[in-house]
């Protein structure tokens, strides 16, 4: 097997499983209707059907602790936030972005983006409507979908970002395959 550059060698299940999911992301992208193509990347695809299976773990974890077992809400949102967040982390690294940046980089760049995330969107958005009232699982979502914006866009061209390329061949991490497909239609 090949080891590219820093990389550890994949096994043939690894390729075939990251084959199947950008065979998939990539088929819901080529249905979007064709004015959008401009608009969404196949990466923002990808995240969202990476983050709506991290975000469903996220919340059966949250009903786990807050409501089974009784933990306070910001506690139960802390553990079922951080076991969430790791995995979308390593599913948007390996399958969505393919990033080969070191993975030390990207890390601490993504511990950042969390970090702002954490305190705005899901302690301050999600316990606050929890205080005033809102179920714990209707102020979550709404906490998610605040979240979601701001996770996408600080991956994309921040966590993920790759270093810019020679005039020849540069890229910029989607855009330009955007605009080849769009030049192709």
């Amino acid at each position: 097997m090949e080891q590219s550059s820093g990389q550890a060698p994949q096994k043939p299940s690894d390729r075939r499983s990251v084959r199947w999911f950008l065979t998939a992301r990539n088929f819901l992208w080529r249905h979007l209707p064709l004015r959008l193509h401009r608009w969404i990347p196949e990466t923002f695809i990808g995240f969202c059907m990476l983050n709506l299976f991290t975000f469903s773990v996220d919340l059966g974890l949250l009903t786990l602790f807050y409501r089974v077992i009784g933990l306070p809400n910001p506690v139960a949102i802390t553990i079922s936030y951080g076991t969430a967040f790791t995995l979308a982390f390593l599913l948007n690294r390996w399958f969505n972005f393919r990033s080969h940046a070191p993975m030390g980089r990207s890390g601490a760049r993504y511990v950042l983006v969390v970090a702002v995330n954490y305190l705005a969107f899901i302690l301050g958005v999600g316990s606050g409507l929890v205080a005033l009232g809102v179920n714990y699982l209707v102020a979550r979502v709404l906490a998610g979908l605040c979240e979601a914006l701001w996770m996408y866009c600080m991956m994309r061209w921040f966590v993920f970002r790759e270093p810019a390329r020679s005039d020849k061949g540069e890229r910029d991490s989607g855009g330009a395959a955007r605009l080849v497909l769009a030049e192709k239609h």
